[in-house]
Order: structure tokens, then C-alpha cells, then sequence
């Protein structure tokens, strides 16, 4: 019988894990697969934890780790696959924004051939119109910056193939994106069609600082292309600045205009330095990723799995 690892990453989920387990258990019963539904606890400050437990006490196909502290969603999620005792993985989230009804679709295909069955969102309730516009507008900018295709609308909610788990897990830096690395490695993929509903309970914990956090590791993960903006804004810099001198020299001749000099000077000053800040963000981005990377820490810590103390780290 093949095993299904349902990978379910929490953070102060308390009000909503009762909620999932009741859709989640109906679903995986009626299905001729044997499911393992790992919650990993990334350094809740509430009950998650607690309710994690109960739910393991009475049913054995509920695993769990608890990490040390809080590492983030995508730290969250590479432990899961760590962990992963599945043919398969599923990543879905705690809120049922992510609806488990749709599980034996993606199975469906995933038994079909298909190592990457993906939720793509045809609406999305409970998000604000200003979230919609700049969701989109990274992605378009995402997938200009890169040669991979990027899927669009599309979140963690997916079914993935045990070969694409082990290609994944191969990737171990810690500014990860795992959207851009869905994409990255390939394989053959299906789409899968449903409505996001707003969140059961509970409030999100991604403010709009988080998700510009997540936007960046995502553009400066996955691509080298920002490097190449100090070309592409050198060049019409300096012809514009020809441009500029010519038009000063010119109009002073022609008209006997006296050049006002610091006029020119605070004006050519404020240009090149918002140019050379704006180009030594970039780089600093870049070079905050190798500093990062050269430390070479384990990705996260786990205090407990399954109710045991762990003592390993990955």
C-alpha cells in the first residue's frame, strides 16, 4: 500500500487545528492509501502544540515536530520533507484556506504519472484587493527576470512525487522560496483548479512586510538578473548625462544664459547617488545571501518529534 505524507506547517494555529482534523479525517479514511498527516510546529506561542499532541493520542496516523523556535513557513516545510515517511508528499496549510476535499484530485493524478500536481486558485476570497494587484505584479516581474516558467496563483497547496521530495531536499540553502523551486526542478506537472476561501479562524501572519521579505528571497534566490540592472541603468545614465551638457552648453551659447553651476551640481549629486544606493541595495542583497549561505548552520532545530527529544539538527 503506498503512504501519503500530509505536511501541514503551523504557527499559533490553535483555533483551526480541530477544524482541519475533522475535514482532513473523513478524506483520508475513504482513501485506499495509508496517510500520515505531519504537523510541524514552528515555535508557536500558544496551544498548537498541546492540540497537536491530543490529536496523535488518538489518532496513530498524526505525527508532529516541534522545532526549537520559530525558523519560518519555508524552514517549516523542508523539515517536513525531512520527516516524510510518504511515496508522496502533500503541503497544505493549517487555516482551510488550502481545502482538503481536494486531496483525492491531486492522488488522482498523481497516479495518472503527474510528480507535480499543483492547486492553482481560480478566486480569492478574503484578500484584499491591494494583495491581489501586487501578487500578480510580482510574478510578472518574476517571470521576466527568469527563464524558468513560473506558475501564477498558485501557493504551497500541492502533491508532490517522492523524486521531486529527494530533488528538493537537495536544496539546502536557508533563504528559501519554495514557490520559485516547485518550478526550478522540473518534472511533469498538472494543474488543478479550486476557489481559496477565507480563513476559518484565526488571523494570517503574513503582513505585508513578511510578504515583501518573501518577495525578495524569491527574485534574489532565483535569479542573478538585478545584478545586471548596473549595465542597463549605466548606459542611458551617461547619455543622459551627455545629453544634459550638450543642452547646457548649448542653450548658453545660443541664448547667453549664464549656467547656474549649483543648480547643475545638486541636481547631478541627488541623480548618481539614488543610482549608486539603488545599486549597492542590490549587491548588499546578494552579498547578504553568500554571508548567510558561508556560515553553514543547520537549517532548523527540532525539540521533539513524536514526543521524543531530538538531539539532531539539519
Amino acid at each position: 500500500m503506498k503512504k501519503i505524507s500530509i505536511i501541514v506547517p503551523t504557527y499559533n494555529e490553535e483555533e483551526t487545528l480541530n477544524l482541519l482534523y475533522e475535514r482532513l479525517n473523513p478524506i483520508i479514511d475513504k482513501n485506499n492509501y495509508e496517510f500520515e498527516v505531519l504537523f510541524v510546529n514552528d515555535g508557536s506561542k500558544d496551544n498548537t502544540l498541546d492540540i497537536i499532541r491530543k490529536l496523535r493520542e488518538k489518532d496513530s496516523r498524526i505525527s508532529y515536530i516541534d522545532f526549537s523556535r520559530n525558523f519560518g513557513k519555508e524552514i517549516a516545510m523542508m523539515a517536513g520533507m525531512d520527516y516524510a515517511k510518504g511515496d508522496a508528499i502533500i503541503f497544505m496549510d493549517a487555516d482551510l484556506q488550502d481545502p482538503p476535499e481536494l486531496i483525492p484530485e491531486l492522488v488522482k493524478y498523481w497516479e495518472q504519472g503527474y510528480d507535480d500536481v499543483y492547486a492553482r486558485r481560480k478566486s480569492r476570497q478574503g484578500e484584499t484587493f491591494f494583495k491581489k494587484i501586487t501578487s500578480k505584479a510580482y510574478y510578472k516581474i518574476l517571470q521576466k527576470l527568469t527563464k524558468v516558467e513560473i506558475q501564477q496563483d498558485t501557493g504551497d497547496f500541492r502533491l508532490l512525487d517522492k523524486r521531486c521530495v529527494n530533488a528538493l531536499k537537495k536544496m539546502r540553502e536557508s533563504q528559501r522560496n519554495s514557490k520559485s523551486m516547485f518550478s526550478w526542478i522540473g518534472y511533469k506537472k498538472k494543474e488543478v483548479l479550486f476557489d481559496r476561501e477565507p480563513r476559518v479562524a484565526g488571523k494570517t501572519k503574513w503582513n505585508y512586510m513578511k510578504l515583501v521579505d518573501l518577495a525578495i528571497d524569491g527574485i534574489t534566490s532565483f535569479t542573478t538578473s538585478p545584478l545586471r540592472l548596473a549595465t542597463y541603468v549605466a548606459i542611458p545614465t551617461f547619455l543622459a548625462l551627455f545629453i544634459y551638457f550638450i543642452y547646457v552648453i548649448a542653450k548658453s551659447i545660443i541664448i547667453s544664459e549664464p549656467i547656474q553651476a549649483f543648480q547643475a551640481i545638486i541636481l547631478l549629486i541627488l541623480f548618481f547617488s539614488s543610482i549608486q544606493i539603488l545599486l549597492f541595495g542590490i549587491m548588499g542583497e546578494y552579498l547578504g545571501r553568500i554571508f548567510n549561505e558561508s556560515k553553514n548552520r543547520p537549517l532548523y532545530l527540532v525539540n521533539e518529534y513524536n514526543g521524543e527529544k531530538e538531539m539532531n539538527e539539519k
